[in-house]
């Protein structure tokens, strides 16, 4: 059966860690597994870091840049040498490839989001392999995906994948990191969206083990994936083969077990591909309404605006201790809202001297927060 899978493969799988350079033997590896699982009928799809790196290594450069104008310019350095290695590689086995650099700007745009869509659908359907990276030369710091595993996961997301596969440089999730911890236990299997939220709870609290090692990102990663129905797999980054026994059922790496996919393919791109610009603050009905029943968010259960922004923008919707429990699109700006806030929706023509809509967020552009 005909399987749409999403392979995001690190940058400290495919360099050398002392020189940069490409690591070719596990790159040939990878491009192998991959055609393998092409020419088996399965629709691929591979996320691939490395262009900071690969430009790092050919300009002799010791360190990663750390300003954004010189991390650019060594990226696209770097993106050109990296695909090209790709191709020299994917061409020898017959297996034609496609390059697709993105920045979350193109996503948050409604019509250009169906664009990639078709875009991918189309080159999946002439079974192409798309090459996805982020595009490091344009991105601006505030719409940037900060990580490729993001990227994977809302690439899975909007292509609607059976597995998204995170290859890294250990071979699954520790309760520790098994690097200084003797003790560490593996992490075979995370059913449900709580157990997930508990390890990611306890990664992001300070000095956890998982801290530096982007552990947390992958975390994050597991679950925009799965939230959206895609079964996620961490697994090592030098053994792409393992993909093939993981797909025949072996429990190799990480399992992260996919929900429900309920949501509408608009829901999920407000709820994960848009950046909220704004926050607004509900009192204990709101909440609940929003949170136990559905409904649209009105006027009267606004308590407080935070930040400008234009009707049709998203926002972050907060209960009175800050926690975002849902996003959407509103239908007013935020001056019109602070205007409006804590009154009733039949007071809103006499108080802006016309009236949009009822609703300050409509329950079909909105989605709880995953």
């Amino acid at each position: 059966m005909s399987q749409t899978l999403v392979i995001k493969i690190g940058t400290s799988s495919l360099t050398q860690p002392q020189t940069g350079l490409l690591a070719i033997s596990t790159i040939a590896m990878l491009v192998e597994t991959l055609t393998d699982l092409r020419f088996n009928d399965n629709k691929v799809i591979l996320v691939s870091s490395g262009a900071v790196g690969v430009g790092r290594g050919r300009l002799g450069l010791k360190e990663r840049p750390k300003n954004t104008a010189l991390k650019q310019a060594v990226a696209s350095v770097g993106q050109g040498r990296l695909i090209r290695a790709y191709d020299d590689l994917f061409s020898n086995l017959g297996q034609p490839i496609a390059q697709i650099l993105l920045t979350r700007q193109e996503l948050i745009h409604r019509n250009a989001y169906v664009n990639i869509y078709n875009t991918f659908q189309e080159l999946l359907n002439l079974g192409v392999i798309p090459i996805v990276n982020e595009n490091d030369t344009v991105a601006v710091e505030e719409l940037k995906f900060g990580d490729n595993d993001t990227l994977s996961a809302l690439v899975a997301s909007l292509v609607e994948a059976d597995y998204l596969f995170i290859l890294t440089d250990v071979e699954r999730l520790y309760s520790a990191d098994p690097r200084k911890d003797p003790n560490a236990e593996p992490i075979q299997q995370v059913v449900s969206r709580q157990q997930l939220e508990q390890l990611q709870a306890q990664a992001g609290k300070s000095g956890s083990p998982w801290g530096t090692g982007g552990m947390v990102t992958k975390l994050a990663a597991a679950r925009i994936a799965t939230s959206a129905g895609v079964k996620t797999v961490i697994t090592h980054g030098n053994q792409p083969h393992n993909i093939h026994r993981i797909l025949a059922g072996e429990f190799l790496g990480t399992h992260f077990e996919p929900q429900p996919r309920t949501e509408s393919a608009r829901k999920r791109w407000i709820a994960y591909s848009l950046v909220p610009v704004g926050r607004l603050y509900l009192d204990e009905g709101a909440v609940q309404a929003i949170r136990d029943r559905g409904k649209s968010l009105l006027a009267a259960g606004i308590t407080q605006v935070e930040g400008e922004f234009q009707a049709s923008e998203a926002v972050a919707l907060c209960d009175a201790q800050g926690k975002e429990i849902a996003r959407g699109l509103v239908n007013y700006s935020s001056s019109e809202i602070q205007q409006i806030q804590g009154q009733q929706s039949q007071n809103i023509p006499a108080i802006l001297g016309y009236s949009n809509t009822e609703t300050v967020i409509h329950r079909d552009n909105m989605v709880s927060v995953f």
